[in-house]
């Protein structure tokens, strides 16, 4: 089997190396808000929500209650006082008879109740309010969660693109070991230089090696963090490698610190807790109700009962129809006075959850204001290391290529030889990191003023 055909079979083996589509980071950003399963169970809360909502409204609507009661038994009924405590009595209508006796028939209760609560002094209007605010809440949770997700999701990018960087880096360092220990090997073969300086090439070029399996390493953990924060299974992501080769163009911010999805949050949480003090305030306030009830009965018993014992049938068609009808209408005001007392502690216990939320919006507010500052003199700081980390790339490549012309004629060691290299190499890695530092600037300054747009606004294609 010859190299060629060997390198053909690689290359089929392996597609998903061959065809990695390049993964952006606007794509990034779209599938993290998209798939994130913690997202998802806040999308599920704020419909839970809606649905709270919709059951509190229902309680403008009157109260209607349908029985329909058909019995068997007997009426026998007797002069004195009777409590029903904890249960249901019997409750038998007849006048007193002179004795017991075990005559039965059938009856019927038909019965329409309702109930309704014409005027509740705020109490339903002021409990609408609570319940919407809820669902601001969850829509405000919903926003932050997206936005801190995606702020993660930036830094993993940023995290596994220099991580592919370095691990570009430490391949060319292979390869310029590579040629000292060619060259190295050669020399020595030739008897110009002592075997050991080909023996410290190799290490070298075996320290190389290890190298870019470290680096590997971190390219892993890298991938699976950013899968795990895509809700995807593990994969080999091929990153845009603009960022490594460009500098952001930072828009100056217009944001208000108030407009942050963290603070926007805190204010939501904070209204529904004033709208659940005004709730409490109408909870002790009287109740006006409208009621009405139309009733109908039916009885085997004669209206002569009482006077003749045997008027009664057993018959169930007699009995199940409606002989006596009733009805009732009024209005009922209710008004529970130790409830309004009481309800004073409520009000001043919401009042004190409210303060306690007030305290920790200022608190947020002096944080986010104190990490916008801090972050955008990081940026000054980051640009500032990116022109020294050129300097320092230009001349340790200046002095490696010098070294290794000086060693090619044999002028100088094997040690002044690798020392240029680990210069290069040290210097390429300050380079990346430098270069990577400045795109993660960006997303702490996005992160601060509660805006991910800004990241892909820095970008200048």
């Amino acid at each position: 089997m010859n190299l060629s055909f060997r390198a053909l079979i690689l290359w089929l083996s392996c597609p998903a190396l061959s065809f990695a589509q390049l993964t952006s980071l606007e794509d990034v950003l779209l599938r993290a808000e998209k798939n994130y399963q913690s997202i998802q169970k806040k999308e599920i809360n704020i419909q839970a929500s809606h649905e709270r909502l919709k059951l509190q409204k229902t309680y403008y609507l009157p109260e209607v209650t349908l029985i329909a009661q058909q019995s068997f038994g007997t009426i026998n009924a007797q002069n004195g006082p009777m409590y029903n405590m904890g249960g249901s009595g019997i409750a038998s209508t007849s006048m007193p008879l002179a004795s017991q006796n075990w005559n039965s028939g059938f009856g019927s209760l038909y019965l329409t109740n309702i109930n309704w609560n014409v005027y509740t002094f705020g109490k339903l209007k002021t409990k609408e309010n609570v319940e919407s605010a809820d669902t601001e809440i969850q829509k405000a949770d919903l926003k932050q969660e997206i936005f801190q997700h995606q702020v993660k999701t930036a830094a993993a990018y940023f995290n596994l693109l220099v991580s592919q960087r370095l691990e570009n880096v430490q391949h060319e360092n292979h390869k310029r070991s590579e040629v000292i220990y060619s060259i190295a090997q050669a020399r020595a073969n030739s008897g110009l230089i002592p075997e050991v300086d080909a023996s410290l090439a190799k290490a070298e070029m075996s320290n190389a090696q290890t190298a870019i399996i470290n680096a590997n390493d971190h390219v892993l953990e890298y991938n699976k963090k950013l899968s795990d924060l895509l809700a995807e299974n593990f994969a080999d992501y091929q990153l845009d490698h603009y960022f490594s080769k460009n500098m952001p163009s930072l828009i100056e911010d217009t944001s208000s610190i108030t407009n942050h999805p963290t603070t926007l949050f805190v204010a939501q949480k904070i209204n529904k807790s004033k709208q659940q003090e005004a709730y409490l305030n109408t909870a002790g306030l009287p109740s006006l109700s409208f009621f009405g009830a139309f009733q109908g009965r039916g009885s085997n018993f004669g209206w002569n009962y009482v006077q003749d014992n045997s008027a009664y049938s057993q018959s169930y068609l007699k009995g199940v129809g409606v002989d006596r009808m009733n009805y009732i209408v009024g209005l009922n005001l209710s008004w529970n006075l130790t409830d309004f007392y009481r309800n004073n502690t409520r009000v001043n216990e919401q009042k004190l959850i409210t303060k306690t939320l007030d305290l920790d919006y200022q608190q947020l507010q002096q944080e986010l204001y104190n990490q916008q500052n801090l972050s955008e003199l990081k940026y000054k700081n980051v640009l500032l290391k990116i022109t020294e980390s050129k300097i320092q790339l230009q001349a340790a490549t200046d002095a490696f290529n010098q070294q290794k012309a000086l060693y090619e004629n044999g002028l100088t060691t094997i040690v002044d030889f690798t020392q240029a290299l680990y210069l290069l190499n040290r210097a390429e890695i300050n380079y990346e990191i430098a270069q990577n530092n400045s795109w993660q600037a960006v997303v702490l300054i996005a992160a601060s003023t509660g805006d991910i747009s800004m990241i892909t606004k820095a970008i200048t294609h």
